[in-house]
């Protein structure tokens, strides 16, 4: 055991979910409160969880999914990461509490062809292992297809439902199939 705990690699997948999500609940308190120390111990803690997270499940985030932005954290020292990971966080919040769309790229801002996104995420879901996905991975899927959160939940509620849900997976139905035949 380190003095931040258990190397990252050596956690199970539930002990890296738990751990990365307790880091991301106590930053703001780290950040407004903390030492020096404590938010760099915490800085280092957190990254070394979301890389493990990322390696372990690349199709589950945007930074694995060939999406946005591709400059590789994993060849940055933990200063630069700081500094680049801060950047992209307060430009989201501005971005947010401004309304803005400026700053987001050219396919988040033009109109959606939902017909087209529809039939690109059903396709999507049919080509994947017995048709289905991991639900962060359908999460990204819909939006790299474009296809907005409310369109997606229309397929889970149409009658009969396109797509539907098992635990922690999502699943194209006969009828999803049928839509994309």
């Amino acid at each position: 055991m380190t003095e931040q705990g258990v190397p990252a690699s050596e956690l199970s997948d539930d002990e890296l979910s738990q751990q990365g999500i307790q880091a991301h609940a106590t930053r703001s308190w780290v950040f407004l409160h903390g030492s020096a120390e404590q938010f760099h111990r915490h800085t280092e803690r957190m990254l070394e969880l979301e890389q493990e997270y990322l390696r372990r499940h690349p199709k589950r985030t945007w930074q694995g999914s060939g999406g946005a932005d591709t400059q590789d954290l994993t060849e940055m020292d933990v200063l630069a990461q700081v500094r680049f990971l801060t950047r992209r966080y307060a430009n989201a919040i501005e971005t947010l509490l401004e309304g803005r769309t400026a700053d987001l790229p050219a396919d988040r801002t033009a109109p959606v062809d939902t017909e087209a996104a529809t039939t690109d995420l059903l396709r999507r879901y049919a080509a994947a292992p017995d048709g289905r996905l991991h639900k962060l991975e359908a999460h990204q899927v819909a939006r790299e297809a474009g296809l907005p959160p409310a369109a997606v939940a229309s397929l889970f509620k149409a009658d009969p439902p396109l797509l539907v849900t098992a635990g922690e997976y999502r699943l194209i139905t006969d009828a999803g199939r049928t839509r994309i035949a």
